[in-house]
């Protein structure tokens, strides 16, 4: 799919400088883009998860008013969303983290979007926290942020609208848990607030994706997995023995 083609103008300048979507990106960019159910995106490293993170980023920012979109103006002047405005996006370590605000700032810079590390090492004060519109974090600090978030309407883990999960196929890792109370916390809001928001999973391929997918609460036709030949570099396996 190209750019020019499936995004309208304003939402394409996060992606200067790519011309299309490759097979796996195409494939999910439906849902990602056009739907706002919880996703699960398996797909082996390389593979370019972290623009499809981008495309669900791009859309809820459109959704909740903060992209001018073309196609919104069309269907109805009031069709912004009830939601959280924020993004956040849990990766796995620090240094991921770092890696992902550098990535992310230079995409979202020219829409004026702003993007902040909040991690052991960067304690942002609360009004950098609220100026953000992404932040990227670990699951130890944002289990740490969520568990006193309550019924407070301006506590940061209310004002999430989008959650983006990292590899999450470290849920069988010693931190899994963590992941898990994140979720579960996530869901139990969802269910107490009758508010909308958003988890996209994106992992290596995984054995049990079913399971995984049931847990976030992923629907069926938001369930997307793709084998070792989606590899920009195929790897050959062979046995000695």
């Amino acid at each position: 799919l190209r750019i020019a083609d499936i995004l309208d103008p304003e939402c394409a300048r996060a992606f200067a400088g790519t011309t299309s979507l490759n097979p796996m990106q195409s494939t999910v960019f439906e849902t990602a883009f056009h739907r706002r159910e919880n996703m699960l995106v398996c797909a082996p490293t390389g593979a370019g998860k972290t623009n499809v993170a981008l495309l669900t980023v791009t859309a809820h920012f459109r959704d909740v008013g903060l992209i001018r979109s073309y196609d919104n103006e069309d269907e109805n002047s009031n069709g912004i969303l009830e939601t959280g405005q924020k993004v956040v996006y849990i990766a796995p370590m620090k240094a991921l983290a770092q890696e992902v605000v550098e990535k992310f700032s230079s995409k979202l810079k020219p829409l004026g979007l702003i993007v902040r590390e909040l991690t052991g090492d960067m304690q942002l004060t609360r009004a950098e926290a609220e100026s953000a519109n992404v932040l990227v974090t670990t699951p130890e600090k944002w289990d740490v942020v969520t568990r006193k978030s309550g019924n407070d309407d301006n506590s940061l883990g209310n004002k999430c609208g989008l959650l983006i999960i990292d590899e999450v196929h470290l849920l069988a890792d010693d931190r899994g848990a963590v992941i898990e109370s994140v979720v579960a916390r996530l869901h139990r809001l969802v269910e107490s607030r009758q508010k909308q928001q958003r988890i996209v999973g994106l992992s290596a391929t995984l054995p049990n994706y079913q399971d995984v997918a049931e847990f976030l609460q992923v629907p069926e036709r938001g369930l997307f997995y793709f084998g070792p030949e989606h590899r920009p570099v195929p790897l050959q396996q062979s046995f000695v023995g």
